[in-house]
């Protein structure tokens, strides 16, 4: 059966149980990644690609206050199996308002983990902000504005955007802040479909007048403003 390309996320507060999880993948051939937490697990997503998450339900019950947020977050980013462990059998196990979740390992790992399109987890809570902006990239300058901005990047409305196919270093003016940030490429919407056509750019470097303009319209300090799902 295909296997997912990347490791998957096993969280357990148990070490028992957690050993149990991963080697049971160990059995089906695929990958993985032991996380004694949430915040763990959550580390290695904003820095790696991982195909899906493997937890034990009782440590769901469990989690409380940021591992509780965290936990929550993880789920509703990755394709998840919620289980619990008896000996060398794992029950799928539903919560009462919970997505729809596979009814077994195998038809988790064959089918929905290699439908995910694996992606780092964003840092940063994206912010519903429209700033007008001028992109440069090989002595040009292209009128745009930003659909949403964060302490990372900003996605930068383009109707013209297959222009941007083959760069990835651009320079971004947003003109109402009165500063430059330099960015690079991270993906391309392109025109002609059910969404707003455009770039999304990821910010190189922030210096402190940067951090002074975006912490007012933020509202919060970078440190806070991590991309957490809280309801």
């Amino acid at each position: 059966m295909p296997l997912p390309q990347h490791p998957i996320l096993v969280v357990s507060y148990v070490d028992e149980t957690r050993a149990a999880l991963v080697n049971t993948l160990h059995n089906y051939g695929a990958l993985a990644a032991s996380c004694a937490t949430f915040c763990e697990a959550e580390n290695l997503a904003l820095e790696g690609l991982y195909s899906g998450l493997l937890v034990d339900l009782p440590s769901i019950i469990k989690s409380k206050g940021e591992e509780k947020i965290v936990a929550y977050t993880l789920a509703n980013f990755f394709p998840t199996l919620r289980v619990r462990a008896m000996g060398s059998m794992l029950v799928p196990m539903a919560m009462p308002g919970s997505a729809r979740q596979d009814k077994n390992l195998g038809d988790f790992l064959s089918k929905t983990c290699p439908e995910f399109v694996t992606r780092t987890l964003r840092v940063f809570r994206r912010h519903e902000v429209c700033i007008s902006t001028l992109v440069r990239c090989n002595g040009e300058e292209y009128r745009g504005f930003t659909m949403d901005l964060s302490w990372g990047g900003a996605f930068i409305v383009d109707v013209f955007s297959e222009r941007f196919t083959d760069v990835t270093d651009v320079s971004v003016t947003f003109l109402e802040c009165g500063f430059t940030l330099d960015a690079s490429i991270c993906w391309i919407k392109p025109w002609g479909h059910r969404f707003p056509p455009g770039i999304g750019v990821r910010f190189k470097e922030l210096n402190e007048s940067v951090i002074s303009v975006f912490s007012g319209i933020f509202k919060t300090s970078r440190e806070f403003d991590r991309d957490r799902l809280t309801t």
